[in-house]
């Protein structure tokens, strides 16, 4: 039955993409160096008078200092908020005037910024992003605005069973590290960043050696790295961001019940995982599609949904920082089929890391993994978001060629080493947030600690 549901998945697929019309083999990826040294990946397009660019600075809310964390997500929420002579009201109205566009965000390593913009608004444009990195204003008035948001946006966090579930469970898996905290930060320490803070932190990240670039869309290379230099040439050299520790993992299993008054338990599992530039990463994905990655196709949806009704969603996933990688997977069931949805999940993954995938889900994979991916690059702005991201990861600019054949080459035996590599079910990390073990009107046992 899975088989077959992927089967048509892919088929479906296929039909899909024989019609579209950018496959990501077709993009000309080019690497521009400006004058001053600026470096960006570029793909021209001039089919329509717009361009995308996507950039970031090494350095995000890892390294917010002690007592100020949220530091960096906060800065990402003032650069457009007036800059130059240009206060808040004035900076979004002259925003809306050129139809541009421009948001930051704050990750863990990374400080990112988006930015899109009209051919014949491009100069214009440019000139109010480098207004909004060189030249911030962080008054009085918009600062203590956007810091109620901020503070807003926390309180329900707090209130938001799935978050709470999910920064318990980083809690457990790298402790005191700074992975484990949320980048928007804590309301206590939210409600002390100055304008002091936020300036000191600009001169801090916004450096040339941190900077990552990429463009997509009615540019060429000369015009390009003109404008790379006008907006980022004045930056300092070197960035002064403090470097990451690597984590430190006990591997040792652990269970966490969070009592919450709601009737769903929501499962949070999960352990250490691989990093990005690891040679088992890619069969490891593959590993992970299957197991809960695909969706209605995934071994955890087909025994734990289909066969047994216990839960409406389940899937698994793997993510990398720069120092580590994890692996997790999540389901929401209810309490009183709690402690049975946690076996499942446990079985499927064990089997998983014992026998591996079979050579017809592998072969379904496959041509999902492979027929899938030019979605990603159907548009300028997805262009220019992905050709970061590949930068980020450290891929080469070559990678968007060269992964189907990383994805058809790889053998049986890889997918199963990396499987059992990547999945730990005997020394997982488990949080179980809600009610566990009861059903209506019933109170909950105590919190069994340990390996469940």
């Amino acid at each position: 039955m899975i088989q077959s549901r992927l089967s048509r998945l892919a088929v479906s697929l296929c039909l899909a993409l024989a019609i579209f019309v950018l496959p990501a083999r077709a993009l000309q990826i080019r690497k521009v160096t400006s004058p001053g040294g600026i470096t960006a990946w570029l793909v021209e397009d001039h089919t329509i008078p717009m361009l995308a660019m996507n950039f970031s600075f090494r350095g995000g809310a890892a390294a917010d200092p002690d007592g100020k964390h949220g530091l960096a997500s906060f800065l990402s929420s003032m650069l457009d908020e007036g800059a130059g002579d240009l206060d808040s009201a004035r900076y979004h109205a002259r925003m809306e005037d050129l139809a541009m566009r421009m948001s930051f965000s704050a990750g863990q390593e990374f400080f990112s910024g988006s930015f899109k913009t009209l051919t014949k608004n491009r100069a214009q444009s440019f000139a109010m992003l480098k207004l909004a990195l060189t030249r911030p204003r962080f008054d009085p008035k918009p600062l203590e605005r956007v810091r109620r948001q901020l503070l807003t946006v926390l309180r329900q966090k707090t209130q938001n069973p799935d978050h709470v579930a999910f920064m318990a469970f980083k809690k457990l898996l790298f402790g005191a590290h700074p992975y484990a905290r949320d980048t928007s930060g804590s309301i206590e320490d939210v409600k002390t960043i100055t304008a002091a803070d936020l300036h000191a932190l600009r001169g801090r990240l916004f450096a040339r050696s941190g900077l990552q670039v990429a463009v997509s869309g009615d540019i060429d290379a000369k015009t390009l790295g003109g404008l790379l230099d006008e907006v980022f040439s004045g930056l300092p050299e070197k960035s002064a961001m403090p470097e990451t520790p690597k984590p430190v993992f006990d591997h040792k299993a652990e269970t966490k019940v969070i009592s919450r008054p709601i009737p769903q338990t929501l499962i949070v599992m999960g352990n250490e995982g691989i990093l990005r530039a690891d040679p088992d990463f890619i069969p490891a994905y593959i590993a992970n599609f299957i197991l809960g990655g695909g969706g209605f196709g995934s071994r955890l949806t087909e025994q734990v949904r289909e066969k047994r009704g216990l839960t409406y969603s389940v899937y698994s996933a793997m993510f990398a920082y720069r120092k580590a990688g994890v692996f997790f997977a999540s389901a929401g069931t209810r309490n009183e089929k709690a402690a049975e949805a946690l076996k499942v999940m446990k079985d499927v993954i064990a089997r998983m890391a014992r026998e591996g995938p079979t050579k017809k889900e592998v072969e379904i994979a496959r041509t999902y993994l492979i027929g899938s991916y030019p979605l990603r690059y159907d548009s300028n702005a997805k262009i220019a978001s992905n050709l970061l991201a590949i930068q980020q990861d450290h891929l080469g600019i070559d990678y968007i060629a060269k992964r189907t054949e990383m994805i058809r080459s790889v053998t049986m035996e890889q997918i199963r080493k990396a499987a059992k590599r990547l999945l730990k079910p005997r020394a997982m990390k488990i949080i179980l947030l809600g009610r566990p073990g009861t059903g209506r009107g019933e109170k909950a046992a105590a919190p069994r600690q340990g390996h469940p």
